[in-house]
């Protein structure tokens, strides 16, 4: 029973991850028009960086902060979550939401692939037709999404950038798994934060394009806190959660579901209901249900894909 509750509510938190970093996609198009990618990224992460630091200095104490593999942190923060940050902005700037959301839908593919070269997942019928489902179910919400799709070296960006993320998040959870979640999603954060803000201020010193202040207001700034804190300070605990009890690869397929989860919250504010991202959404829930083995294939089941 506690296995059972345990799996709710990771998959519980997945969810709401998604959900809050696919309302923070909207902010990002506020940005990028008043703000270069690099200073962006680097306000985004410091911005991330010091919600959550003080609230794991208050919770766990300051030894926890002391003792934590800051250099290491920095490595994969850097490379994977900065980076990852930085192409992702770039990308978006490039292209739109819309396109950041169809290329995140490669993310269960990319996670599954790391996690058989890596971890010596072993590929099962269950686990297969959950990832069919999730990506169908994807695509049946992108159909009805508004906006044009771009593609190009734009989406190549946003490709690279979910790359980076999938290889960030499992090296987040593996490399600092002595830490909680909170110490795992906060280590790394600062380490890009930390590598982003170098990086930006290098950038000014050269002479590097800087934000046009005069067209930052309050609604840049309330889209900033949106984007820092909501789609990526409290997104990412809650991810890094997930990851830690279902794997990369599992939770990845809820990635899928996140146009449904957008349309609903339009939906509670007054928007129209669309019946086709709902059945998207069931479509991706089934795939999540079969890939995980709690709704079986066969009579005998195909057993539980969760990793070794």
């Amino acid at each position: 029973m506690r296995d059972k509750l345990n799996l709710v509510r990771a998959n519980l938190l997945c969810m709401l991850s998604m959900l809050v970093w696919a309302l923070a996609l909207p902010a990002a198009d506020l940005l990028i028009a008043s703000v270069p990618p690099l200073p962006l990224t680097a306000a985004r992460m410091a911005l991330a960086s010091a919600c959550l630091l003080p609230l794991w200095w208050w919770l766990e104490g300051g030894a926890a902060l002391r003792n934590a593999p800051w250099g290491r942190a920095i490595l994969i923060g850097g490379s994977t979550i900065g980076g990852g940050a930085f192409m992702l902005v770039v990308g978006q700037g490039m292209t739109n939401a819309v396109t950041v959301a169809l290329v995140s839908a490669s993310m269960p593919l990319i996670a599954i692939a790391i996690e058989v070269v890596l971890d010596a997942r072993r590929l099962t019928a269950a686990l297969v037709v959950g990832v069919l489902l999730s990506l169908g179910g994807g695509a049946m919400a992108m159909s009805t999404g508004a906006g044009g799709v771009g593609l190009g070296l734009g989406a190549l960006l946003c490709f690279l950038a979910v790359l980076l993320f999938t290889l960030g998040s499992r090296a987040t959870v593996t490399a600092f798994a002595l830490l909680t979640p909170l110490g795992r999603t906060t280590v790394t954060l600062t380490g890009a934060a930390l590598t982003t803000c170098a990086a930006a201020g290098l950038n000014a010193l050269w002479g590097g394009a800087a934000p046009q202040w005069a067209l930052l207001g309050l609604n840049e700034l309330a889209a900033l806190a949106l984007f820092s804190i909501g789609g990526l300070a409290i997104s990412q605990m809650l991810w890094i959660m997930s990851v830690g009890s279902l794997g990369i690869a599992l939770s990845s397929l809820h990635i899928n579901a996140t146009p449904f989860y957008v349309m609903g919250t339009l939906f509670a504010l007054g928007g129209a209901w669309n019946w086709t991202q709902a059945w998207a959404a069931a479509v991706v829930a089934l795939g999540v249900l079969v890939a995980q083995g709690i709704v079986r294939l066969g009579p005998a089941g195909t057993g539980s894909a969760q990793a070794p």
